[in-house]
């Protein structure tokens, strides 16, 4: 029997095929547009991005459509769901909220979006709390119930090799000010209120990411915890970083670790390493 409630989100959630396939859960793609010619997020290759932004291709991100989203919120109901939680990216990241919400307004079926506030696992984390919820049979006020709670304990700490990338795609928000000294410094931002804000200037790139685990570390604490490392076009520092943490956290419950999406991808640029700490 289907779940009475459905959610659904956006590609930029970084969710395995099988966390999705397992939920009452739908995945709408942003896309990334590379030279021109416009892809659904995961349908190109996290690589060919990389090439792209290295050598000055233009690149950027559009949100789906309204209609897309009210069509998947139809599918919803004709599989049987009788309300739907859409939880998304940043509002102040990109127009997919606001997308959502447009489309919400055509739903055969009442439908409640949330913005998450974050992107990565720091969506998918609470999408996925979401997700179980829906599959325990809990109605739409505790389902979204159960997303909040989860998006109120996460962090989400990163570090880039360079804040070209954000700077180009207009992402940049109050991290502009570190631009001046962007060639002295290696710079750690975070995610506050939504937005990317500066955390700390580092001197080099291996202090830059001892010390995004040192964050790490002490935000998880001793109790359980989910997290996630993520990375574009930088495996090998990914894995060691992932490796340390699990040293480090022993109450750790899980440690993912996924490459950013082309659509993350194109704002961040090669390089990228990030941590999202969930506390239980």
């Amino acid at each position: 029997m289907s779940a009475r409630v459905h959610v659904v989100t956006d590609s930029t959630a970084g969710l395995a095929t099988h966390e999705v396939l397992r939920h009452p859960l739908t995945v709408v793609p942003l896309q990334v547009v590379i030279g021109g010619t416009s892809y659904d997020d995961g349908a190109t290759s996290t690589d060919a991005v990389a090439e792209a932004l290295k050598t000055f291709t233009p690149v950027s991100t559009s949100r789906p459509a309204p209609q897309t989203f009210a069509d998947t919120y139809a599918a919803c109901a004709k599989d049987g769901a009788e309300s739907v939680v859409s939880i998304h990216l940043s509002g102040d990241m990109s127009g997919t909220v606001e997308a959502a919400m447009i489309g919400a307004k055509e739903s055969p079926i009442p439908v409640r979006v949330i913005d998450s506030r974050s992107l990565g696992m720091g969506l998918g984390f609470p999408v996925l709390a979401a997700a179980a919820a829906a599959a325990a049979g809990e109605d739409q006020a505790g389902v979204e119930a159960a997303a909040r709670a989860r998006m109120a304990s996460i962090s989400a700490y990163f570090y880039v090799d360079t804040l070209e990338y954000l700077r180009r795609g207009g992402r940049i928000g109050a991290a502009q000010a570190l631009l001046g000294t962007a060639l002295a410094v290696k710079p750690l931002l975070t995610i506050s209120g939504g937005r990317i804000v500066p955390l700390e200037k580092v001197r080099t790139s291996s202090r830059a990411i001892a010390r995004l685990a040192d964050i790490a570390v002490q935000r998880a604490g001793e109790t359980p915890v989910q997290i996630a490392v993520h990375h574009l076009a930088n495996l090998e520092k990914a894995q060691t970083l992932a490796d340390g943490l699990s040293d480090r956290l022993p109450a750790a419950e899980e440690i993912v670790l996924r490459e950013v999406g082309a659509v993350i991808g194109a704002h961040v640029g090669p390089g990228l390493l990030a941590v999202v700490v969930a506390p239980r």
